[in-house]
């Protein structure tokens, strides 16, 4: 037994991640590997983990500036066992909008979490599947995920497919890999596109800084592949109504690209779209840009349309749904708000 993995036994650690690096990986340091793929610890502590003894490389200490090698093996150990948080079945209504024997796509309202995490272990979309359903199929690697084969964010509303069976389980998961699942989004943002309509292709990836944000890596040196197709549907001067593609399904891609391309989604306080980012400086039109927020007091998207193969027919499914109320008044508000000043 070398010094180091005995070392780790007279502590009591316990394993939390055990990684093994991809033969194809190319060098990166081992602290900014490691943020990307452990969303619960930022960088600084990954690093005070690794000169502590706490995360070694093929059962050796490394120091945070170690650079992963192909077949390399990683693992992270921590003072306490892992908690399973249990997830308890709720009655809570779902807004099913098809279903047979193999799936079911709902409409997700905005402000519902889709599956237990911390601080959101009740009122989530998996929480109410549990009731309405037994035995739904867990994807390899995403237990207690029942059903799920992408999710959309919180405060994102619209459709998303569940799996009822394994079936279903693994033509979706080979569907979304395969980057053939049709998913549109409306979105509303500050300014007017250019060009109208455009491919937005730019790596993305967690910020170095703030762990729940996803940035842009234009140089791709980075980050994981993001495409996102977009059109611009309307504009309202100072605001504009576009639908995107999604090629690829990364955390926050829409709203990462959209801020990237500096037109923030009306109300992200995230990425930034919950100020003023266009417009006059008169009172009456800051009063006018709050009482929207007020009224949607969220980011503006919605996730619209869902077009698969259904794996028990083999035919193209394909639903769409209308913008909630929130999105609807919005609209309307900024309709009117231009005509009133093009009079």
């Amino acid at each position: 037994m070398s010094s180091t993995s005995q070392s780790l036994f007279e502590n009591e650690l316990f394993e939390h991640f055990r990684i093994l690096i991809d033969p194809k990986q190319g060098p990166i340091r081992i602290d900014k590997f490691l943020i990307e793929k452990i969303t619960d610890l930022t960088r600084t502590q990954i690093q005070d983990f690794i000169k502590s003894g706490w995360i070694t490389v093929n059962l050796e200490k490394v120091k945070p500036n170690y650079k992963v090698k192909p077949n390399d093996e990683i693992l992270v150990l921590m003072p306490e066992p892992q908690k399973e948080q249990q997830i308890f079945p709720e009655n809570i209504p779902l807004d099913i909008r098809f279903e047979d024997q193999e799936l079911l796509i709902v409409h997700k309202p905005a402000g519902m979490v889709v599956h237990p995490a911390y601080k959101n272990w009740s009122g989530t979309l998996v929480n109410a599947l549990l009731w309405h359903f037994r035995n739904l199929p867990e994807m390899p690697g995403n237990k207690g995920r029942p059903g799920l084969v992408h999710r959309i964010d919180k405060d994102t509303s619209g459709l998303l497919v569940i799996a009822k069976s394994e079936k279903a389980m693994k033509s979706l998961t080979k569907q979304f890999y395969e980057h053939s699942i049709e998913r549109t989004y409306y979105a509303l943002v500050w300014g007017e596109p250019v060009p109208a309509k455009g491919t937005i292709d730019v790596n993305l990836g967690r910020s170095f800084k703030d762990r729940r944000l996803t940035i842009a890596f234009p140089k791709g040196d980075f980050g994981r592949r993001a495409v996102t197709h977009y059109k611009t549907l309307q504009t309202f001067r100072y605001v504009s109504l576009i639908q995107c593609s999604l090629e690829t399904g990364r955390t926050h891609q829409i709203r990462a690209h959209m801020k990237y391309i500096g037109h923030p989604i009306f109300n992200d306080s995230t990425y930034g779209g919950d100020q003023i980012l266009k417009g006059t400086l008169y009172t009456k039109y800051k009063q006018f840009v709050q009482n929207c927020f007020k009224i949607m007091p969220r980011h503006a998207l919605h996730a619209k349309t869902l077009g698969f193969m259904n794996p028990r027919t083999e035919r193209i499914l394909k639903l769409d749904s209308e913008v909630p109320m929130d999105f609807k008044e919005v609209l309307a508000k900024w309709k009117r708000y231009v005509n009133y000043i093009e009079d």
